[in-house]
């Protein structure tokens, strides 16, 4: 039979030819939403629109609105960039480096400096692209033939990359005669894209695009003075390791001098947290020092470590714990979908701690609570605290950058830190790893080996904690006096291992299964490090165990 019958999410049912592409199925019966319909769904399985249907069942549309499909928005949407590049620059190099501000941050590198015209020219390229609604093909190419076409356009981090991937062909996608390839599915023709933008943003551009929670306009342009400050310090201590993209690394493990980057990796940090000590003994008034990051930026081990610094400056260090100022369970409040909402700054007793905080630094004893986990209750247990002379109190926190935390404070009494986990590593030029990519490896790994957590777990409450964190942390990000990025450019290659054993236990029936798959995809392309390089006060050991502040 050549006919075969498709389900819609509508529920009516159609006969479509054996053979026929999605996107025709989508065209053929007005199945386009207000929003980019950019993949298809078809018995669970998630296909790109230029899949051919050789079978029946149910047919689900994927929008923007979800994390595949607007991660598949902007992929599209990075290749016309690229496209238009090639065709105003031919001789130039586009490298996609890091995401900033709801958007993406690039450069150009070419004989003259980019400048805002050429950043006119190159959207009004990009805008004749998307016109034309030009057909992107996924085309299967031996590993050789696409190592020639990497080399004739003088990629050379696409080429140390796939000389040690062990694939006899590759899956490259071919635009208007540009071949390229990236991580990940790709919509189906140029004309998907209906809202962006390119702006210049010295020394580079950036690219714009909607949000997954609202996909039908552009995000508004804030400053990210601070952030980009810590991004081009990251760029840096890429160049003194001489390691920007995976190939580089690769190259580095095996020729063997690996334990010498982890060394000098190890010290940057070290340097940096010292550094933020000196800061902190320059500004004489400080008695506070709050820490704040989203999940898995390394807080705890930071602060340890910060203590330690601040010990050679003098300082006797106090931590204090944010976890024992929560309110009793049946006050906690409860978020949209009315469950407790543990991240909300209002699940604090900001009284009691403001007023515990102001008793300890006017020199008095205070008792300070200890939290109940099991019970969810305050419980007193006569523990004392005092300040000592040289004394300064560490609190470590995911609302330490909000001023309604320490409100009853003098500001001149308070240093604030924002950690993260910012990497400096790209896949290849124009295929960047995303920051949250690394943290949740990292979450991954820490669930699985301290808290009994599978792989399938943590990735279904993830996008609970990205909430907590777009709410509770990013809006506060530049109000730090200062930011330390936690990512350390090796440490991929070690997470690997532990990573991929927990996410290969996750089956195809999971709604996670796809975000395993593609986390899965990208570990592959790193080479293994043996852990025991890692120093034992290294904030990776935060993660895979053995750390000298703590045991699991």
């Amino acid at each position: 039979m050549n006919n075969i019958e498709i389900k819609l999410e509508s529920g009516q049912n159609i006969i479509v030819t054996k053979g026929k592409k999605l996107n025709d199925i989508i065209k053929e019966y007005n199945l386009e939403k207000d929003i980019p319909v950019v993949l298809g769904k078809l018995n669970g399985k998630i296909y790109e629109l230029s899949h051919t249907v050789d079978e029946g069942g149910k047919l689900e549309i994927i929008d923007i609105s979800s994390k595949i499909g607007r991660k598949t928005y902007i992929r599209t949407l990075q290749f016309i960039l690229i496209k238009a590049v090639n065709d105003i620059f031919p001789n130039s190099r586009i490298t996609i480096e890091h995401s900033l501000g709801k958007g993406l941050f690039g450069e150009i590198d070419k004989e003259q400096p980019l400048n805002e015209s050429d950043i006119k020219k190159i959207k009004a390229r990009m805008d004749e692209i998307i016109k034309k609604d030009i057909i992107i093909k996924k085309i299967s190419v031996t590993k050789n033939k696409a190592m020639e076409i990497f080399k004739k356009y003088r990629l050379e981090d696409k080429l140390k990359l796939f000389k040690n991937v062990n694939a006899e062909t590759l899956k490259l996608y071919e635009l208007d005669g540009l071949y390229d390839y990236f991580y990940g599915p790709m919509a189906y023709s140029t004309g998907v894209i209906k809202i962006y933008d390119l702006v210049y943003h010295k020394p580079g551009f950036k690219l714009r695009f909607p949000t997954q929670y609202n996909p039908y306009e552009l995000p508004p342009i804030l400053e990210h003075k601070k952030l980009e400050k810590i991004f081009y310090e990251t760029e840096q201590w890429g160049k003194i390791l001489n390691v920007g993209d995976v190939g580089s690394l690769n190259d580095i493990v095996l020729n063997g001098n690996i334990s010498e980057l982890i060394r000098v990796n190890e010290a940057l940090q070290e340097k940096k947290i010292a550094y933020i000590s000196d800061m902190i003994k320059e500004k004489e008034h400080v008695k506070l020092v709050l820490i704040a990051g989203p999940s898995s930026s390394g807080k705890t081990t930071f602060t340890k470590r910060l203590g330690i610094q601040l010990r050679t400056n003098g300082f006797i260090p106090v931590q204090i714990s944010l976890d024992d100022y929560f309110v009793d369970r049946d006050r906690t409040p409860k978020d949209e979908f009315g469950e407790y909402d543990f991240e909300s700054i209002f699940a604090l007793d900001l009284e009691l701690f403001n007023k515990n905080l102001t008793s300890l630094l006017n020199g008095e004893e205070t008792e300070i609570p200890k939290y109940d986990f099991k019970t969810g209750k305050r419980v007193w247990t006569g523990d004392k605290v005092k300040l000592p002379e040289r004394g300064i109190i560490l609190i470590e926190g995911i609302h330490g950058l909000n001023e309604m935390l320490t409100s009853s404070i003098s500001k001149e009494n308070k240093f604030k830190i924002y950690i993260s986990c910012l990497t400096q590593l790209n896949i290849d030029c124009h295929n960047r790893i995303p920051t949250t990519d690394v943290r949740i490896i990292r979450r991954i790994v820490r669930d699985s080996l301290s808290r009994g957590y599978g792989a399938e777990t943590t990735l279904k409450m993830w996008p609970s904690i990205r909430r907590g964190e777009e709410r509770n942390i990013f809006p506060f990000q530049e109000e730090a006096n200062v930011m330390f990025n936690s990512n350390l450019v090796y440490e991929i290659s070690v997470l690997k291992k532990h990573a991929l054993r927990e996410l290969n236990k996750i089956h195809e029936d999971s709604p996670v299964y796809y975000e395993a798959c593609r986390l899965k995809n990208f570990l592959y392309f790193f080479k293994e490090i043996d852990e025991s390089l890692v120093p034992d006060n290294s904030i990776l050991r935060e993660f895979i165990g053995g750390s000298y502040f703590y045991k699991y």
